[in-house]
């Protein structure tokens, strides 16, 4: 059986709805790493409140990127505990 490709638009938002949990951490890493060669540092990631695991896989995959430089959950107006919010480092100038 072949891996069903599957395609993500990079904007800054990754719905995690759709995925199995084991899916989760290669795919937020591979997501990250785009949204910082795009300029986008800031984001979210919805993985919805439901028993609270994939919101452990997100954080902890997180915490271990060395991209990111804080994340939180959502306020009230960005859903709340059932999305993460990521910020990423800042692209490192070139001097010249």
């Amino acid at each position: 059986m072949s891996e069903e490709i599957v395609r993500v638009p990079i904007n800054g938002t990754l719905d995690l709805h759709s995925f199995s949990p084991k899916d989760i951490v290669p795919l937020l890493d591979e997501y990250l790493h785009s949204c910082y060669k795009k300029g986008i540092l800031e984001g979210k990631i919805i993985h919805g409140k439901g028993i609270g695991t994939q919101k452990r896989i997100v954080e902890e995959t997180l915490r271990k990127n060395s991209l990111v430089i804080g994340f939180g959950s959502g306020d009230e107006n960005s859903g709340n505990w059932g999305v993460t919010k990521f910020s990423l480092k800042r692209h490192a100038r070139k001097l010249s």
